[in-house]
């Protein structure tokens, strides 16, 4: 039962920080190629916070679950071109990199609804394949969106190196901490750090996690 899985997760999150001295922090369940029904399951157990990685595959449970009001992140690579929708559909986008998407999503952020939650994702390990700003670039980035009244700088979200051994990647976690703290110096409205899922979760959660981010661990291996 996926509450049954949801109650167990939560109690390992919980052990995590005690364990590490730590609040505890929120859990943005994965539901990217789960069913709907998936969702609305866990929903019915308490769960509110939900990641999408596609756009468009998103919008058809934002749609057929809207009577639920749930809370949904998109943590994918967000192209341009999808910005206009992602603005419209989504409650955080967590994978703001770049000055286009800032201008896009301001632009395109319904006047009626509150405005977008953006972490910016960092390219922590400086991977040439993966998506991200550089650390470097942050300011910047971070005085865009903050300028923009349509867009909330909310923090920051990074997906490390996949070390086979998940102690490897404690490095990227606590270089990621470090900035998330000048950031929160510079604006005082940021609280979120998401990193962390189902595989190293309790070692972001010792680094200072204010977010993870769990699928496989809640709804068990995804469809192929």
């Amino acid at each position: 039962m996926l509450a049954d899985t949801l109650r167990d997760t939560l109690q390992r999150i919980e052990n995590a920080a005690d364990a590490a001295h730590r609040p505890a922090p929120r859990l943005l369940a994965v539901s990217k190629t789960q069913p709907g029904a998936a969702v609305a399951a866990l929903a019915a157990a308490g769960q509110r916070s939900f990641g999408e990685n596609y756009v468009q595959e998103a919008a058809a449970k934002v749609r057929d679950l809207v009577e639920l009001s749930l809370d949904w992140h998109l943590i994918g690579h967000l192209q341009s071109n999808k910005a206009e929708l992602a603005a419209q559909l989504f409650d955080w986008v967590e994978t703001v990199d770049r000055p286009k998407l800032v201008a896009a999503l301001a632009r395109h952020r319904p006047a009626n609804r509150p405005p977008l939650n953006v972490l910016i994702q960092v390219n922590i390990d400086d991977e040439a394949s993966k998506h991200g700003c550089a650390p470097a670039e942050l300011p910047a980035l971070a005085a865009a969106i903050a300028a923009e009244p349509r867009l909330a700088l909310r923090g920051l979200m990074c997906i490390p190196i996949p070390h086979a051994d998940p102690e490897l990647r404690r490095p990227a976690f606590v270089r990621m901490k470090a900035l998330y703290d000048a950031l929160a110096t510079a604006h005082p409205g940021v609280d979120t750090l998401s990193m962390g899922m189902s595989d190293d979760y309790p070692i972001a959660i010792a680094e200072g996690a204010t977010q993870i981010r769990i699928g496989t661990a809640l709804f068990g291996r995804r469809p192929d």
